[in-house]
């Protein structure tokens, strides 16, 4: 991977930060980098997931698999961290031959039931992912899921892979019927979990290698050095802390390709879920390219000044030419091709936001491939790791979505929890 900061430069951009500065702030990511190497050879819960690309067993995983291999559909059934990285690697390697990847991520009733109604159960393989197994927007899309399979008279045991923890309802279920079980990594929250079983099993259903994508972990942890003049992952991290400390509160990740459209999903749950505590933190803000620029780059260019942009794109990519025309006005087009047009779009926009004093990063793969998002996957976790070090806030704990679990589960009457009073105690300005 590769990361250009130029446009982050305090010489180009307002805010921005220093040549002398980023200096300074290298003593900083040094001592970070320790702490970060000592937390990963300890195997400490956050830290260990730097291992992944180690620890994961990419045969364990296909072998859990082999029984749905046959699958035209993929389902997988999860949310947050248990959902996200699989649609991110899914899409990205998706080559249009392989079964199609779809998500139940949330309990809107009508999309699941629409959804469900869309699919052929009979050659569908369900992906349940949750390391509690507890989760009730996990375990109640299941449930309709099962029934729904129930209904069509498909074995539901026949075509579900699980993936949990040690204990808990779910791995019960899973060892009452001899369900394939794959575990969730205990070292490391979903969010940092995509180079595991949580965020490759669909990708192993369809076929996809997933050992290139672990091979492109690898890759990128060797690159973790004591510098972010040295490390692409670590120049990315300090940087955009170092913005956000200079008024950058928002993050516009805006990847330049559509297989990376989850990946600003997962990025902005990484980003929003393990920085934003204590009252610090840069809030993610999702867009894609070139769509974006016709709906967002106006805020980016002319609005408050309180954005790092941050741009990713495959420096290589199967092209597609643009048919010769007779329209003047769309002569130049002619001969060219998509991708041309595309990166003309990226570098545009690129140009337009240091132009007015706006700070952007350029983030560069080789290919969008197996290596590609596996080495991309685990530099923003690494970037994000560092930054969390930088802000001195606990990076793999999330107090808050834990609270609103509990008043979630106290009003369905899953039990006595204080939380859930405050729902009543709702202030209201009613406006009809």
């Amino acid at each position: 991977m590769r990361v250009d900061v130029g446009n982050a430069l305090a010489a180009v951009a307002d805010p921005g930060i220093g040549r002398n500065e980023l200096e300074t702030l290298d003593e900083r990511v040094a001592d970070a980098h320790d702490r970060i190497s000592a937390g990963r050879a300890d195997e400490e819960f956050g830290y260990a997931a730097l291992n992944l690309p180690e620890t994961t067993d990419p045969d364990a995983i296909e072998a859990a698999v082999e029984p749905v291999a046959d699958s035209e559909a993929v389902l997988t059934v999860g949310i947050g961290g248990s959902a996200l990285g699989a649609a991110t690697v899914s899409t990205a390697l998706d080559d249009g031959d392989a079964a199609d990847h779809y998500v139940l991520d949330n309990v809107d009733p009508e999309h699941t039931t629409a959804l469900l109604e869309s699919l052929d159960l009979s050659s569908m393989a369900v992906n349940v992912v949750t390391r509690s197994g507890t989760t009730a927007e996990t375990l109640a899309n299941f449930l309709v899921v099962r029934e729904a399979m129930d209904a069509a008279g498909v074995d539901w045991r026949e075509r579900t892979v699980v993936t949990t923890g040690d204990e808990g309802p779910l791995r019960a279920l899973a060892d009452t019927h001899d369900l394939p079980v794959l575990e969730v990594p205990p070292g490391a929250p979903g969010r940092f979990s995509a180079l595991s079983a949580v965020g490759l099993v669909p990708a192993a259903i369809q076929g996809h290698d997933i050992e290139a994508v672990l091979a492109g972990g690898r890759e990128a942890a060797d690159s973790l050095t004591g510098s972010l003049f040295d490390c692409p992952a670590y120049a990315y991290g300090a940087v955009a802390y170092a913005l956000d400390q200079r008024g950058a509160s928002v993050n516009a990740m805006l990847p330049y390709a559509e297989g990376l459209e989850p990946f600003a999903e997962w990025f902005a749950q990484l980003w929003a879920e393990s920085l934003g505590k204590d009252g610090l933190g840069q809030t993610p803000a999702r867009a894609l390219g070139a769509t974006d620029q016709h709906s967002q780059l106006q805020l980016y260019r002319a609005g408050p000044r309180d954005k790092l942009v941050t741009l990713v794109r495959a420096r290589e990519r199967t092209g597609r030419e643009i048919p010769e025309t007779d329209i003047d006005e769309l002569a130049y087009l002619g001969g060219t091709g998509l991708g041309e047009l595309l990166d003309a779009e990226f570098e545009a926009t690129e140009a337009s936001l240091a132009a007015a004093g706006r700070p952007n990063v350029r983030i560069e793969l080789d290919r969008l491939d197996a290596e590609g998002i596996g080495r991309l996957l685990y530099d923003m976790e690494a970037a994000c790791i560092l930054a969390g070090e930088l802000y001195g806030v606990e990076t793999f704990t999330q107090p808050a979505v834990e609270w609103g679990k509990r008043a979630a589960r106290g009003l369905l009457g899953g039990g006595e929890f204080e939380e859930a009073d405050a729902v009543a105690e709702k202030d209201q300005l009613v406006v009809e």
